[in-house]
């Protein structure tokens, strides 16, 4: 496993999965920009963990999964699965108690060693359905 591969991994087994945010400066850029599959954008670290503490709170148990990785250099591929209990307004809906989950695609680019951008697409339709 290649430094680009092992650091997107890290980014959603300890960020994500383990809300794990002292390991944010070993992995992302200082000016880390971000795009995620719900539409929300940022640049920096503050930016993002509000997104990711959004999501944590909507969504009991969040978890992504890495389905398939493809490593290019300077840049890395990820298929995934996003996961959790809705427990929260989310999206506009109201909480439904129901585990969802929806696909998603993400391509991160590197900048030295560490995570520069991430820009992610996710079957919102998909999602909204179970939302409902």
């Amino acid at each position: 496993m290649n430094i680009y591969e092992e650091q997107v991994r890290k980014f959603y087994s300890e960020i994500w999965n383990r809300k794990n945010l002292r390991v944010i400066p070993q992995i992302l850029h200082e000016d880390f920009e971000f795009r995620g599959s719900l539409g929300s954008a940022s640049r920096g670290h503050e930016g993002f963990i509000n997104y990711l503490q959004s999501i944590h709170s909507s969504l009991s148990g969040y978890q992504c999964v890495i389905e398939d990785i493809v490593v290019q250099p300077e840049k890395v591929f990820a298929k995934m699965t996003f996961t959790g209990v809705h427990v929260a307004e989310f999206m506009s809906y109201a909480a439904t108690n129901k585990q969802i989950s929806w696909a998603g695609a993400a391509l991160f680019t590197f900048s030295g060693e560490k995570i520069a951008s991430l820009w992610v697409l996710g079957d919102l339709k998909g999602l909204e359905s179970q939302l409902n």
